[in-house]
């Protein structure tokens, strides 16, 4: 199929397309730009042996839908939004227009254009923090910032789509940290600005770019007093997302199910898996719990195997290992 990817040339959707590619599917990438570089497309060029179609738009303009249109895209995976929580709580609003409005315009374009298949980038975050761990997908959905929020009118609006037009299927695909890199170091996770994620965050002072790391709360009723969290390989992720495309013809209700490895771990974890992998300290300086911040949150990963026939397959070091490898090609990013 001809695969049209919004947010394309993003952390997820630059490694989402090489799987698409591998798998045997043309692409159509598009992004506005907002949080990735157009540098990464030499990269993809690399790696497949071919320049992928790009579109710098916005989702929102009526550019876009006119290209949807005229693409001949047979499916769309939908990656664009914006995903900080800090970020969405200082500006709320530009979180409701850029995620909820330009979802809108993407559905509508899709019905325009006669597209009946979607894989949506979802997230943990619609289950807030009230959720016994493992959370399963029947657990209570209450995000509780403006970017959780978010996306769980997504959530919403794609399900009452199918509703009205049965026809149209959709995949909702609801991951927990994404982390790592292509093993070829050639793509990985390139943050604007200061990193909202741990792992970015601590690479970029393993690499020297900032001093240290603050971990927030050591006093949580876990092993180590530091929160726990479900990190997965953007690889394994990745190909979550081809799978579900595959599997989308099989059930004509379309599913929700979660991404993640199925365990937690917790940041002293994960700084000392760094460290290995680079061979550097990671200074480190605890500070006091976060506002909405939760012990420890991770998946219940069974109803995608079920599904999806998917596990994830990469552990906690190869993640690390490979963040470090991108991280080591490019010192200053992009």
């Amino acid at each position: 199929m001809k695969i049209l990817v919004t947010g394309g040339t993003g952390y997820i959707g630059t490694h989402t397309c090489v799987k698409l590619v591998e798998r045997g599917h043309d692409v159509c990438l598009v992004d506005n730009l907002s949080n990735s570089s157009i540098n990464v497309l030499s990269h993809l060029e690399r790696l497949l042996g071919f320049r992928p179609e790009f579109h710098h738009l916005d989702i929102r303009d009526k550019a876009f839908t006119q290209l949807v249109i005229a693409s001949g895209a047979e499916a769309v995976i939908h990656f664009a939004a914006l995903k900080s929580v800090a970020e969405s709580i200082a500006n709320p609003l530009v979180y409701f227009d850029n995620n909820i409005s330009g979802t809108l315009n993407l559905l509508q374009a899709m019905r325009l254009a006669g597209i009946g298949k979607l894989v949506f980038s979802s997230s943990a975050t619609v289950y807030g923090g009230a959720n016994l761990c493992p959370i399963k997908e029947s657990a209570n959905l209450e995000a509780v910032n403006p970017y959780g929020r978010t996306k769980l009118v997504m959530e919403h609006m794609i399900a009452d789509l199918h509703r009205a037009v049965p026809e149209f299927k959709a995949a909702t695909l609801r991951y927990f940290n994404p982390v790592g890199a292509h093993e070829s170091g050639l793509i990985g996770e390139d943050p604007h600005g200061t990193p909202n994620n741990l792992v970015p965050y601590i690479s970029q002072v393993a690499i020297g770019r900032r001093e240290r790391l603050s971990v927030f709360g050591s006093d949580y009723p876990t092993p180590d007093g530091t929160g726990v969290r479900d990190y997965i390989h953007v690889v394994d992720l990745a190909d979550a997302h081809v799978r579900a495309l595959d599997c989308l013809d099989q059930y004509p209700e379309g599913f929700t199910v979660n991404l993640g490895t199925g365990r937690g771990y917790s940041v002293l974890e994960v700084v000392a898996a760094f460290e290995y992998a680079s061979g550097r300290n990671i200074p480190v300086l605890f500070e006091g719990r976060r506002f909405g911040d939760v012990g420890e949150c991770y998946a219940d990963t069974s109803l995608a195997e079920r599904l999806l026939g998917w596990k994830a397959q990469y552990d906690l070091q190869r993640m690390c290992n490979d963040a470090w490898r991108w991280q080591r090609t490019f010192p200053g990013g992009y």
